[in-house]
C-alpha cells in the first residue's frame, strides 16, 4: 500500500477545502490514489468545495484578540474570494468564533487549529461547509499565537490586517505604546523584531545586491564590502521594528520611543498578518 504522507494530505486538503482528517482517510481507502480520494469526498457531499478548490481566496478579514490577562493572544486570516464576501457581517461574525477557538486552545500549527472542536465538528468542517452555504473557497489561511507579559491585538483597515504585540511589561502606559507599535507594525510591516531575526538568506542577498549597486556605480573593489555593509544596516533601519523611524516622531527610532516611555521597556515579538 503507498505511504500517505503529511505532504500529500496538505495538498489534497488545499485542493478540496476537506477536513484534514477526511482527507487523510480519502487517501488511505484510496490507497494514495488523489483522483479516487476525490471521488471519495465528492460522494460525501464536498463536491462545491472541490469544484472551486483552483479558485484563489484573496479577500478575506483577519482578526486579532487577546485574552481576559492580556498575555496571550492570537491573529487568524480567513481568506474568501470577493470583497462582498469578506463585508458580510456573518462571515466576519464565523471568523470570530474561530479566533475564540483558538485563543482558548492556543493550538501550536494551522493543522492543529483546524482539527479543534467549534461546536458540533471541527473547524475544518466548519470552513468546507461555509463554501456550500457561501458559494465562494473559503480558506481558514494562517494563524499565529503570542504569548508575553502583556500582549495587544490591533486590526486595521476593516479587518484586512491584524496585529498582536508582545511587551516585556503590564501596565496602561506599556499598553498604550503597545497600540501605537501595532499601529507602527500594520503601516510599516518590518519582517523581523531586530536584525538578530532577520534571516541569514535575506542578510546574504542584501549583500550582495549592496556591493552589485556599489559596482554599478563604479566604486573602486576595495571599498565595496564596505559600502555593501553600510546599505545592510539601511535595510535593518528600514525593515526591522525596533530600528525603524516611529511613524509618530520620525526623530526617534521605535527602541528610542518605547525607552521614552520606560527605559526597559522592549516589544518581545509580534505576528502581522493581512490579506492579499
Amino acid at each position: 500500500m503507498s505511504k500517505i504522507t503529511a505532504a500529500d494530505v496538505k495538498k489534497l486538503r488545499d485542493q478540496t477545502g476537506a477536513g484534514m482528517m477526511d482527507v487523510k482517510k480519502a487517501l488511505v481507502e484510496a490507497e494514495g490514489d488523489t483522483e479516487k480520494a476525490i471521488d471519495l469526498l465528492r460522494k460525501q457531499g464536498q463536491k462545491l468545495s472541490v469544484r472551486r478548490a483552483e479558485r484563489e481566496a484573496k479577500e478575506g478579514v483577519v482578526i486579532a484578540k487577546v485574552n481576559e490577562n492580556k498575555d496571550q493572544g492570537v491573529v487568524i486570516r480567513l481568506s474568501c474570494e470577493t470583497d462582498f464576501v469578506a463585508k458580510n457581517e456573518e462571515f466576519v461574525k464565523f471568523a470570530d468564533r474561530i479566533a475564540d477557538v483558538a485563543l482558548e486552545n492556543l493550538p501550536e500549527s494551522l493543522d492543529e487549529l483546524l482539527g479543534l472542536q467549534m461546536d458540533d465538528q471541527d473547524i475544518a468542517g466548519h470552513v468546507t461547509n461555509q463554501v456550500g452555504v457561501i458559494g465562494e473557497k473559503i480558506e481558514l489561511a494562517e494563524y499565529a499565537k503570542l504569548e508575553a507579559e502583556t500582549v495587544i491585538p490591533y486590526i486595521h483597515m476593516g479587518y484586512r490586517a491584524g496585529v498582536i504585540v508582545g511587551l516585556n511589561q503590564k501596565g496602561d502606559a506599556a499598553e498604550e505604546a503597545g497600540r501605537n507599535v501595532a499601529m507602527q507594525i500594520a503601516a510599516m510591516k518590518p519582517i523581523a523584531l531586530d536584525k538578530e531575526g532577520v534571516d541569514q538568506a535575506v542578510i546574504d542577498r542584501e549583500i550582495e545586491i549592496g556591493k552589485e549597486q556599489a559596482r554599478q556605480e563604479g566604486k573602486p573593489e576595495n571599498i565595496i564590502d564596505r559600502i555593501a555593509e553600510g546599505k545592510l544596516n539601511r535595510f535593518f533601519e528600514d525593515n526591522t521594528l525596533l530600528l525603524q523611524d516611529y511613524v509618530k516622531d520620525g526623530k526617534q527610532s521605535v527602541k528610542e520611543y518605547l525607552q521614552s516611555v520606560d527605559k526597559e521597556l522592549t516589544v518581545t515579538d509580534f505576528k502581522h498578518l493581512e490579506i492579499g
